[in-house]
């Protein structure tokens, strides 16, 4: 009897689904930096598949020198960008980085290309590798 169950654990564990990524991208968009600017902005929603906060703290590109991200907040009727040392996304949840909200800023290309690849970081972790083709303004 005992091994029936045991067989039937197994059976039942080798069907399930793949859990797949704890995070997720998409909408991803890299806009092409102005001429003769060395910044561009990207937006995207990140989705947490997890039942677990996922806290992003920096992102890299080899194609460009410095991603930041940033929240425009208004001060004093006043729109200013915010540098943010973090990004959680909630267990089970979304957050939208979009133009006016929370959003990234790519800083000093490296390169020109049309293919951008963004690694998204939890403390030392590599929880995420997004590309996209850069975007005509």
């Amino acid at each position: 009897m005992k091994l029936a169950r045991l067989f039937a654990l197994l059976l039942m564990a080798a069907c399930a689904p793949e859990p797949g990524p704890p995070l997720v991208v998409s909408d991803l968009e890299i806009m092409a930096p102005l001429p003769g600017r060395s910044m561009s902005a990207g937006y995207l929603l990140l989705e947490n598949r997890s039942d677990a906060p996922i806290n992003i703290t920096h992102i890299e590109s080899a194609e460009f020198g410095r991603v930041e991200m940033h929240e425009t907040v208004i001060e004093d009727d006043v729109a200013r960008m915010r540098r943010m040392t973090s990004l959680e996304v909630p267990a089970r949840d979304a957050v939208r980085l979009e133009r006016g909200g929370k959003h990234l800023m790519l800083m000093q290309p490296v390169a020109e290309t049309d293919r951008i690849r963004l690694d998204f970081y939890a403390g030392d972790s590599l929880v995420l590798t997004a590309v996209t083709q850069l975007a005509e303004r």
